[in-house]
């Protein structure tokens, strides 16, 4: 996941103040903002600071521990959507890539976390504490909890410095589900 702090964070959307695309993330926290990136992929963040203060974090990827067979047909669902109105060629590659694909990279990617939960924009605004809510965050099982790590945000070369270098990323090292490598961060969060 990534943390998207403020107006102040020259990364963030909340950079040129609230909009009508950014509005959910100004509050309240614990609710989905999800908006669309080159206008086709959704991607979730989850709001986390108190109402009129605009931070979320990015969702970049999921390492399934239930569910990858609905998690696939959501991701085949996703794909035959997209693609197989225009292309149905470029649709049956897409179904066996993802019918072979292993189940740890189903959802290795921000917009490939929508796909395999099915989440769009109208999900916008869900309260993701709730907890009888089809969308939510749960407790991980009862388990050692992993090493995080951290390190720099990606894809946001638009941002100057010090933004694009801050360590705002958080990543388990060596997950089968990481959308970048993990050697782009070094520090452990704690």
């Amino acid at each position: 996941m990534e943390a998207y702090i403020g107006q102040n964070d020259l990364a963030s959307h909340a950079r040129f103040g609230r909009t009508k695309r950014n509005a959910i993330m100004f509050g309240p926290p614990g609710v989905a903002y999800v908006y669309l990136v080159y206008g086709m992929h959704h991607c979730l963040n989850v709001v986390t600071e108190p109402d009129g203060t605009a931070a979320a974090l990015l969702i970049r990827a999921v390492e399934p521990i239930a569910g990858p067979d609905e998690m696939r047909e959501a991701r085949l669902r996703s794909a035959v959507d997209r693609l197989g109105r225009r292309d149905e060629a470029a649709a049956e590659r897409a179904r066996s890539r993802i019918a072979a694909m292993p189940a740890a990279r189903l959802a290795a990617g921000p917009a490939l976390v929508c796909a395999a939960f099915s989440v769009s924009r109208a999900d916008g605004g869900v309260d993701l504490c709730d907890p009888v809510s089809e969308l939510r965050l749960e407790t991980a099982p009862d388990e050692i909890a992993p090493a995080v790590r951290t390190g720099p945000r990606v894809g946001i070369d638009y941002a100057p410095e010090p933004w694009r270098g801050r360590p705002w990323r958080f990543f388990v090292p060596g997950s089968p589900a990481l959308s970048m490598p993990s050697d782009v961060g070094r520090r452990v969060a704690g």
